[in-house]
This record gives structure tokens, C-alpha cells and sequence, in this order.
């Protein structure tokens, strides 16, 4: 009987460390982040981001791919931070990633996202094949699929030209911790600290970046 109870407890314990959300905090990285020019999900129009960037005070890339549900918990908080700050010099730009851009569209349209997307890959076969894969290699990211994955740039300290853009920057390679990232974006933006008021996405269903896989029945309890 005890035997029995102590491999239950075992079994629960693997089940939930593999269904962890994927929070990352933000750390600054080396990293020889590439300029690119890549089609808009929304229209097909070319996106160059060094252009995208200038005049900008702080852009956040965010790369996803859109069946992913730890994409699917940040979703709204992009969303949110790209309202609130767009007018103070801040912005973001979505980078799609292993799906079709039908699925892309889609994903975009359920969330409400307003901010441009563009896309990389459109199939699962490109894993190990785009530089969203070398980027996380490269700062120690070991997830399966990556997604997300947050990377900050300062278009002040951009290269003007040549193919890499910055050497240096601050990644997040998982799900934005949001009373860190706003602290981080209001800092970068020269705006006063705000009153923290807690994690609002604490709770939440846990599940797990896999295509067609995931776990559902835990949900994590209110700090």
C-alpha cells in the first residue's frame, strides 16, 4: 500500500513538473541578433525591422507559433502592453512559426491582436531549419518548441547597417512575467514606476507546448 502511494505521488509529481507554464524571467544575453525582411501574415507586404524599429524608443519581438498554449496565455498581455505603451515610443511585432498562415490568421483574429505579424516558417517540418531555432540554441533555451520566445531591442543602440543588428540585448526565452516586463518596458520608456498589483495571469489552465497535446485538468491556484 505504501509502495503504491509513493509511486502515485511520483506519477503526479512528473505530471506536473511537465505541465508547467514555461515563465522565463528576462535576462540580458549575447546574442548576434540578424535584421530581416519578412511577409506580413495580414496583407503579404514586406516588413524590414530595422526599419520598423527607427524612431522607436523599445520594440519587442515575440515569436509563436499559434497552436501552442503557452502562446496562448501571453497572447493578451502583448496585446495589452502594445495599447498601453504605443504612443510612448514602444511596439511589437509578432513573428509566426510552424503552422500555416491561414492558422496564423486565425490564431491572430480569436485574440484581437492589432499589432503587425509577420512570418518565418509555415510548417512544423521547419523546426530545426529557422533562426528562431539558432537564436534559442544560442542563449541556452532547451525547450522543445520554443514558443514564445521575447527578445527586446533598443533601436537607439541598433547597428545603422550590416546584417546583424545587436550583439547584446534582453530575451525571454518563455512567457512574459508581467510585473517584470512592465517594470522593465517603463524603465526602458523613461516613465515612472507604477503600482504593482500582482500577477493577474496566476491562474490559469496549465497545459503543454506540444502540437495536439496538452494537460487540462489543473489548473494553478491564486497566489
Amino acid at each position: 500500500m505504501k509502495t503504491l502511494f509513493t509511486l502515485t505521488i511520483m506519477l503526479f509529481g512528473l505530471t506536473f513538473a511537465s505541465a508547467q507554464t514555461e515563465q522565463a524571467p528576462l535576462q540580458e544575453k549575447e546574442i548576434k541578433y540578424k535584421d530581416w525582411t519578412y511577409k506580413s501574415i495580414r496583407d503579404d507586404k514586406n516588413i524590414n525591422l530595422r526599419e520598423f524599429a527607427q524612431n522607436k524608443k523599445l520594440v519587442m519581438v515575440v515569436y509563436f507559433a499559434p497552436w501552442c498554449p503557452n502562446w496562448k496565455h501571453e497572447a493578451p498581455f502583448a496585446q495589452k502592453l502594445y495599447e498601453k505603451y504605443k504612443a510612448k515610443g514602444f511596439d511589437v511585432i509578432g513573428i509566426g512559426e510552424y503552422d500555416t498562415v491561414n492558422a496564423m490568421k486565425t490564431n491572430l483574429d480569436a485574440f484581437k491582436i492589432t499589432f503587425p505579424v509577420v512570418y518565418e516558417s509555415d510548417s512544423r517540418e521547419a523546426k530545426q531549419k529557422t533562426l528562431h531555432y539558432d537564436y534559442r540554441k544560442a542563449v541556452g533555451d532547451t525547450r522543445g518548441w520554443g514558443s514564445p520566445w521575447n527578445i527586446f531591442l533598443e533601436p537607439s543602440k541598433l547597428t545603422k547597417q550590416g546584417d546583424v543588428l545587436t550583439e547584446k540585448t534582453f530575451i525571454v526565452s518563455g512567457e512574459l512575467i508581467e510585473a517584470e516586463v512592465e517594470k522593465f518596458v517603463r524603465e526602458k520608456l523613461g516613465l515612472p514606476a507604477e503600482e504593482t498589483k500582482g500577477d493577474k495571469t496566476a491562474s490559469k489552465t496549465v497545459e503543454v507546448c506540444e502540437p495536439d497535446k496538452k494537460v487540462a485538468n489543473f489548473v494553478k491556484p491564486q497566489p
